[in-house]
């Protein structure tokens, strides 16, 4: 499906947090009913700086600062929602959300089937989530699949910034609840996975070219980001740089498929490009256990079985807490994306899963 409403308008060079403000600034314009809070989100303009000048513009009691309760923040919305209004409200780390469980699984949630839709809860959750910054265990996390498990949100990864100003404002309109994911190593440049190499500003990338003004993308629509035929790579957020990364190392024709929103899940796109292929690699920066790629290959096994050619393969972060001082041992590098790949091409057997890599980088059993 098409982005929706893109009449008319030029483009500028965004980083994403740049599109991501741009997003919130064309809903506080357009709509009365839209707020922005959380910690630090107004004269400060958040810890990445992504509602930087709009308590300036639209004032205090429409972009406003939070106290250090993110069940207090998050039960608010709730509150603020079912009155009609449609609250934006930051996480400063996916992290720290915890303390809001019950606030997004059992009220946010639950709000239309359990007033009969007489209630609806229309907010939206920004959470910066996932690592590649020396975050460490407490400013890393991908909790992605814990949202997903829940019925009655929607959940949402951008992997640069045409998508994600348009997916934000297609949140920002949604009447259901929306957990909004943003990769922070990605608010900058797009990051292949080699941490050694200049960072490639967003300047430099098309997918940095974004509309002024107002446009949305439908949040079940996943996008291909590289067309192939050899296998098809299921992956979002900082991973769809690094499987391309992976592609180009190995000359392997992969075709990428951005998934966008895990939830509701484009279906049509994944066993299109699977039976298209015959053979799948999920890839996520997620522990591998219960990730959201134990759920995409249950997916793929029960609609694709007859057309994989290959076992599925899955590339992932390992089962720990994310480390500070082998930050990069845990992030699934471009080589342990290229390793999966061949070994689907060539029909080796997979090697098993959780071996990691070594200080240096290097992989064991490889």
């Amino acid at each position: 499906m098409a982005d929706i409403h893109k009449v008319g308008q030029g483009t500028v060079s965004m980083t994403m947090i740049q599109a991501l403000r741009s997003a919130m600034d064309v809903m506080l314009e357009r709509d009365d009913n839209v707020v922005v809070f959380g910690q630090d989100v107004g004269y400060f303009g958040g810890v990445f700086r992504c509602t930087e000048g709009l308590q300036a513009k639209y004032g205090k009691e429409r972009v406003f600062d939070a106290p250090i309760s993110e069940g207090g923040i998050v039960g608010a919305a709730v509150g603020m929602a079912a009155y009609g209004l449609r609250p934006v409200v930051e996480i400063q780390f996916a992290d720290y959300f915890y303390p809001a469980t019950d606030q997004i699984v059992s009220e946010a949630s639950r709000l239309r089937y359990r007033s009969a839709g007489d209630f609806t809860a229309p907010l939206t959750i920004r959470m910066p989530s996932g690592g590649g910054i020396y975050g460490g265990q407490t400013h890393s996390q991908s909790p992605e699949a814990l949202f997903t498990h829940v019925a009655g949100l929607r959940t949402v990864i951008p992997s640069n910034p045409y998508d994600a100003k348009g997916l934000l404002i297609a949140a920002i309109e949604c009447d259901d609840p929306v957990i909004f994911l943003e990769p922070k190593r990605l608010y900058n440049g797009p990051f292949d996975g080699h941490h050694d190499k200049p960072v490639v500003p967003w300047s430099r990338h098309p997918m940095g070219n974004v509309p002024t003004g107002y446009y949305s993308i439908p949040l079940d629509t996943a996008r291909v980001h590289r067309p192939g035929n050899a296998l098809t790579i299921l992956t979002y957020g900082t991973m769809v740089y690094v499987a391309e990364a992976a592609t180009t190392e190995t000359g392997l024709d992969a075709e990428i498929l951005d998934l966008r929103t895990l939830w509701p899940l484009d279906i049509e796109a994944v066993v299109r490009s699977v039976r298209k292929t015959g053979r799948c690699l999920i890839l996520h920066e997620a522990t591998l256990t219960s990730g959201f790629g134990a759920e995409l290959a249950a997916l793929v096994q029960e609609h694709c079985f007859y057309h994989l050619e290959a076992p599925i393969e899955r590339v992932t972060g390992w089962d720990t807490p994310y480390p500070h001082a082998h930050e990069w041992a845990y992030f699934p590098s471009p080589r342990r994306v290229a390793n999966a790949m061949r070994r689907l091409v060539s029909g080796e057997p997979a090697l098993p899963p959780l071996i990691p890599e070594d200080a240096a980088g290097t992989e064991r059993g490889e």
